[in-house]
């Protein structure tokens, strides 16, 4: 199942809705964790990129297309988290942001930026994930279905 955006103009006559792929960036300081997240949300029809510090997670939100959704551990090599975060929040303040990290991480990281959602790793957290990145792309594409 492929989930795209689709985008309209009632500017354009004639012309043909546009669809765009959601893309999500996967951040994470762990070269197996950010494989396994990234086979699964391919699983699911997910443009996905991949990051692992935060050099270049600031790479893609300033020199590239955005992503529609970041999933991210805030616990990355080479960046402050509160540094990294304030730079995210001011460059693309409507990305959602769904923290997926330990506990004791997304208590530090959640007083510098409020993110949209948390998912504590473990072992069954991919299907809580993947619900819960549905469920944030639904509402922000207004659709009600996510496709």
């Amino acid at each position: 199942m492929a989930h795209t955006l689709l985008f309209i103009s009632n500017k354009l006559p004639g012309k043909k809705a546009l669809e765009k792929k959601i893309k999500i960036l996967i951040a994470d300081r762990n070269s197996n964790v950010r494989e396994f997240l990234r086979r699964e949300m391919l699983a699911e029809g997910y443009s996905v990129q991949l990051a692992e510090n935060g050099r270049e997670v600031l790479k893609w939100a300033y020199h590239r297309e955005p992503a529609d959704l970041l999933i991210l551990d805030p616990d990355l090599p080479d960046a402050e988290e509160s540094l990294l975060l304030k730079k995210l929040k001011q460059r693309i303040p409507y990305l959602p942001v769904v923290f997926h990290t330990f506990f004791s991480d997304y208590l530090s990281a959640s007083k510098i930026i409020n993110p949209t959602e948390f998912v504590e790793k473990g072992g069954s957290s991919i299907e809580k994930l993947k619900k819960v990145v549905t469920e944030i792309l639904n509402k922000t594409a207004g659709t009600g279905d996510g496709k």
